[in-house]
């Protein structure tokens, strides 16, 4: 059976409770305050939301939209890419989360959402690794190359190491760790904000792996395995240049998911480079990149399930 890259169904947390994170934003770089009222960035965010959602389905991407109860606080959880994964054998895992403002956001209930049109064969909870401080934010820190079997992360308080690697080696992914750093010296929080991997292309900032031996091992993996690898600067990646999706129709059309900000803040060469195979599909979602720090790719929960 032939292994895609991209799916072409994500899970989608509308943001409720959104907001600046305190907690988060001890490690996010990426975070912001706002002159806005709580209402305004609700209104503002809930917006933006629900035009991408509605983007994404007239491209034929099925969206399963869960609608998150308010009973407790949960500002990023319109980002649910870091605490669960779906695969193509209808395996679900958990994942352990950094700050404990977020560990509410793991859901039964968006799972049990995903269960009524896509099938789940086995759960695996390996959240309870938080209580010892270890975190593995899911496809935060985890860039999967599904194709060669290959798994990216930088080590960061979300990242750990070796629980990185054993769940790697666990999946049958052969894990490439290394380090990074943004302009202001902090270890970049998520890898999936500095590199992405497509099925023809791969966008990363290479200039923040600081190590020459790291930084040529990621690059000439990226591009023995066959892939184009466009660079973006630390600039770039402050913009989300590397917090992109591919994803795909049911016809097996190829799309990028980025923000506005992002494909405003890529090069018309880079550009031309990433729409050779696949349609650039750009959102605007000012209030939840400024203020959330999160961009697109972190909205996305790929579901890689196989359907009823």
């Amino acid at each position: 059976m032939k292994t895609n890259q991209s799916t072409s169904a994500v899970l989608m947390v509308r943001p409720i409770s959104f907001g600046f994170n305190e907690q988060t934003a001890l490690t996010n770089a990426f975070q912001n305050h706002t002159d806005l009222s709580a209402d305004e960035v609700h209104t503002q965010a809930n917006q933006e939301f629900t035009d991408m959602v509605a983007k994404l389905r007239e491209s034929d991407v099925h969206v399963t939209v869960f609608e998150d109860s308010d009973s407790q606080p949960k500002p990023d959880a319109v980002f649910p890419n870091n605490w669960f994964s779906t695969w193509s054998d209808g395996h679900v895992y958990f994942y352990p989360m950094a700050t404990e403002s977020r560990r509410v956001e793991r859901s039964y209930a968006a799972v049990q959402a995903l269960a009524k049109e896509f099938k789940i064969s086995e759960t695996t909870d390996i959240s309870p690794a938080e209580t010892y401080g270890i975190a593995l934010e899911s496809t935060g820190v985890m860039i999967f190359d599904h194709i060669n079997k290959i798994v990216y992360g930088c080590i960061s308080p979300r990242c750990d190491a070796s629980l990185f690697t054993s769940h790697a080696l666990e999946l049958g992914y052969k894990p490439v760790l290394f380090h990074a750093y943004g302009q202001d010296g902090t270890a970049v929080y998520h890898t999936n904000v500095l590199m992405g991997v497509q099925t023809t292309t791969a966008v990363i900032c290479a200039e923040a792996i600081t190590d020459d031996a790291e930084r040529e091992l990621v690059i000439s993996t990226l591009k023995n395995t066959g892939h184009e690898v466009v660079e973006i600067s630390q600039a770039q990646m402050s913009a989300f240049c590397g917090n992109v999706l591919e994803l795909q129709n049911s016809d097996g059309e190829l799309f990028l998911a980025m923000s506005q900000t992002a494909y405003d803040n890529f090069t018309d060469e880079q550009r031309a480079v990433l729409s050779v195979d696949k349609t650039l599909l750009p959102f605007s979602i000012p209030t939840i990149e400024t203020i959330g720090g999160g961009s697109v790719r972190c909205m996305l929960g790929e579901n890689f399930l196989p359907k009823k």
